[in-house]
């Protein structure tokens, strides 16, 4: 089972008809509503399962600008500044705490690619610099070993993925928008070559705007209006502790383990470098996409095979079949994890393992996000294909979704995360962040 998560309280079925349906329940969708919802529109989120079910409760907590893409620096500028009057907005304390965030170099190689970030980063570079010796230490109490140096950005942070999502679900509800859980969008319709309407399992509602925000299930969904986005699922394990008294602040990344600390004392704990894609259909029909990242990220990921999926049958649609994608976490990798974690920081030898679960990203070819009109089918807007890196970034994410929807300006310069990227050849090759 994954992380508990605070509850969101639904409506009991979806209206007949609403300015904006956004499909998924996940921060990205509860953003997009909530900036919606603030504007006047009518909207109507249909989340399959229960609200933030999925990988929006089930990654590590980061909320960090360092070692992204340049092409997402613009908008985690801007969700830093969300996050940090996010209390305000969602009436709530989501646990968002600015502590800074280290990425640990065992290596003069490992400090040159960082530096290279820092020189593509340019102006977004803000306070991230190199740390090394005596100062390292501090940063790192409890530490049993040494790092070469670390590239260190005091003005990251980290919140708590159970309760964030959930806080913006009732704000967004309260200003108006209607949640609607266990309502699975099996089709949306068009007319006259526009959105105008989707068909959910308790009915049809007629809308002018449809937001995919399925994450790694929107790609099946705009399967059926014949719109191809690469988009393929990848596994990630996580396990969170018992409190530990007098262990690092912050958060901390190497190539062994990662590690967050939690509002409650604990730790979000996790593999530093490894994660695992599961063979399926869409592996072989987006196998050319991913061709380029798969050369590039090859030792960061291994192999399985997942079971078939289910298919429409019985009258219900596979989103009805599965309602919370709950994969099983790698325990042996996690507790190989936690071994390397107690090796280097002891504290960490008397913590109890609470819960260990996983989560499926949605990642694409060039591990950055759609979050875009679709030239060929007005009234459709995708935000999707997060990439690992969509909880920090998904309440900017939302809200320029949500320009996009209402044609305001939008919050940054959007074209970096077009969707036709992948269909005119623009598309740019994936860059390393880490």
């Amino acid at each position: 089972m994954g992380p508990q998560v605070d509850p969101v309280i639904a409506a009991e079925r979806p209206p007949a008809r609403t300015d904006v349906v956004v499909v998924g329940g996940g921060i990205i969708g509860l953003s997009t509503a909530l900036f919606l919802a603030r504007r006047g529109l009518s909207v109507t989120v249909c989340e399959k399962g229960d609200f933030v079910g999925e990988q929006s409760s089930r990654n590590w907590g980061w909320v960090r600008r360092m070692g992204r893409d340049p092409r997402e620096l613009p908008l985690i500028v801007e969700a830093m500044r969300v996050w940090d009057g996010m209390n305000a907005l969602v009436g709530a304390d989501v646990g968002f705490r600015r502590t800074g965030i280290l990425y640990l170099c065992d290596s003069e190689e490992d400090v040159d690619h960082h530096l290279d970030w820092l020189k593509r980063a340019g102006e977004f570079a803000f306070d991230s610099r190199l740390a090394r010796g005596a100062e390292l230490v501090d940063l790192l109490p409890g530490a049993a070993r040494s790092w070469h140096a670390a590239l260190y950005t005091a003005s990251d942070g980290r919140a708590e993925p159970q309760k964030a999502a959930s806080a913006i679900a009732h704000a967004a509800a309260a200003d108006g928008a209607v949640l609607v859980a266990h309502c699975a969008v099996r089709d949306i319709e068009t007319a006259n070559g526009q959105v105008s309407a989707v068909i959910t399992e308790h009915g049809r509602i007629d809308c002018q705007t449809v937001v995919v925000a399925g994450g790694v299930w929107s790609t099946k969904l705009l399967r059926r209006l014949n719109v191809r986005l690469p988009q393929l699922g990848v596994r990630a394990s996580v396990l969170r502790t018992s409190p530990v008294a007098g262990g690092p602040n912050g958060a901390a990344w190497c190539k062994e383990f990662a590690y967050r600390k939690r509002l409650d004392g604990g730790y979000t704990i996790a593999d530093g470098s490894q994660n695992r894609h599961d063979i399926g259909a869409d592996s072989f029909r987006y196998f050319k996409d991913f061709v380029p990242m798969m050369r590039q990220e090859w030792g960061s990921f291994s192999l399985g095979l997942t079971p078939p999926p289910p298919t429409d049958a019985r009258g219900e649609t596979i989103f009805e079949q599965t309602r919370t994608l709950d994969p099983a976490p790698m325990d042996n990798r996690l507790q190989q994890t936690l071994a390397d974690l107690q090796k280097a920081f002891p504290i960490f030898r008397g913590a109890k393992v609470e819960q260990s679960w996983a989560g499926m990203i949605d990642a694409t070819p060039d591990a950055i996000p759609v979050i875009s009109k679709v030239k060929s089918l007005p009234g459709l807007v995708i935000a999707t294909g997060f990439s690992g890196h969509g909880f920090g970034i998904g309440p900017a994410a939302g809200r320029l979704a949500a320009d996009l929807v209402t044609g305001a300006a939008p919050l940054v310069d959007p074209t970096a995360f077009r969707y036709e990227r992948f269909i005119d050849g623009t598309r740019p090759r994936p860059t390393t962040g880490v």
